[in-house]
């Protein structure tokens, strides 16, 4: 069985002066082992760019997700967009990742810099087949996925970073390829080397864009299983059968709240070693109870993990305070967001007393949210979820 799995992240900034961006990005999940990743360059910048990317993006990642061939897809585009009137072409160039079961990668290229592949930290150089579609020049690779593998692609605000400023040509490929391998070795995730690519880019042009800037990342990788508790049932005699549940499962395991804490500590016959350190004045302290991985307080510590997947999927700039601190909730982020890949919870529906206060802002729904909306951003960082209620 094939236990390679995909990361993905990716940022974009606009060109200065623009409230739009020019380049736009589609993922489009097939199942669970393939998905469809576009990165579309719009001509020009602004609404005009971003109309022309977003389209093409759109009908692309639909009809290659549906399985229909490249040569459909590039000629519905140019059939489908307005011609540019300055340039008199009618759609966006682009990049295509297919990953395929899990074990390929299909790259698609027109016009785009070419996408960049680290293979044990290093640049690799794969096979292109060159194809002519519709009178444009087109890439084509497959490519057998290996455990670490990084493929980068990108638009060319990138390469056109620093240009007539620090660089008189911009930034080169090769430039741009050892900044990637001096930070490959690290094992941050997809997103956190997108915003990394992407925030040198900004630098080098003085943090006033002169083009539309786009990285996309793809980081191939084991499955990690992940467990998490959070909350007792709602009816008592279901806490053994929950707790079996819980622990009989793969990988590491996460209890969340001083009520579920206290079930799993009698079922597993080990004490609550609490502590009074607050390392962070806004989330509650963490405990220890022997064959638990993390033991935090609940409904407070999960609002803020929420808070840092939306950051994560968004602008990403609270990750140095996730990722160097102690508190539960960064420790959660970090298991989460940065080593699991499947993640199983485990969510008591019981009314806790404590929330009943009137006077207090949290109440039974707000957790139930809290579970969706955590699980809603894990998928869109491409997690695998199963959510079990109890």
């Amino acid at each position: 069985m094939n236990d390679l799995c995909v990361d993905i992240g990716y940022k974009s900034i606009n060109h200065y002066g623009e409230q739009l961006c020019g380049d736009h990005v589609d993922v489009v999940q097939q199942d669970d082992n393939s998905v469809v990743l576009v990165v579309a360059d719009g001509l020009g910048s602004g609404v005009k760019a971003s109309i022309l990317s977003t389209l093409t993006s759109k009908i692309i990642s639909t009809m290659m997700a549906a399985g229909l061939s490249l040569e459909d897809c590039v000629s519905t585009i140019a059939q489908t967009l307005p011609i540019c009137s300055e340039r008199g072409v009618a759609y966006s160039t682009f990049t295509i990742i297919h990953i395929v079961n899990n074990k390929d990668a299909e790259i698609i290229q027109y016009d785009n810099p070419l996408v960049i592949l680290l293979r044990d930290g290093k640049n690799y150089e794969y096979p292109k087949v060159e194809m002519n579609i519709g009178g444009k020049k087109i890439y084509k690779s497959v490519i057998k996925l290996k455990e670490g593998d990084l493929f980068i692609a990108m638009s060319d605000g990138c390469p056109h970073a620093g240009l007539g400023m620090k660089y008189n040509f911009g930034w080169k490929r090769s430039e741009i390829i050892d900044f990637m391998e001096a930070v490959a070795p690290v094992g941050y995730t997809a997103k956190n080397y997108s915003t990394m690519l992407v925030d040198e880019c900004d630098k080098l042009y003085g943090y006033k864009p002169g083009d539309d800037v786009t990285a996309l990342v793809v980081k191939v990788r084991q499955r990690v299983p992940m467990n998490i508790l959070f909350g007792p049932p709602s009816n008592r005699n279901d806490q053994n059968k929950m707790m079996a549940l819980f622990f009989s499962k793969e990988g590491k395991h996460i209890v969340c709240g001083g009520t579920t804490s206290t079930i799993v500590s009698k079922y597993l016959g080990k004490p609550i070693k609490t502590s009074l350190l607050y390392l962070n004045s806004d989330v509650p302290p963490t405990a220890e109870i022997e064959g638990v991985d993390l033991v935090t307080e609940g409904v407070i510590t999960i609002n803020r993990v929420v808070e840092y997947a939306r950051d994560t999927l968004g602008e990403n700039k609270l990750y140095e305070k996730w990722s160097m601190s102690r508190d539960g909730a960064s420790m959660i982020a970090r298991l989460l967001f940065e080593e699991a890949t499947d993640i199983n919870f485990y969510v008591g529906r019981a009314m806790n007393p404590a929330h009943q206060n009137p006077d207090l802002p949290i109440n039974f729904n707000i957790k139930m949210n809290l579970v969706e909306e955590l699980s809603k951003c894990l998928k869109q960082m491409g997690k695998r979820i199963k959510v079990s209620y109890f």
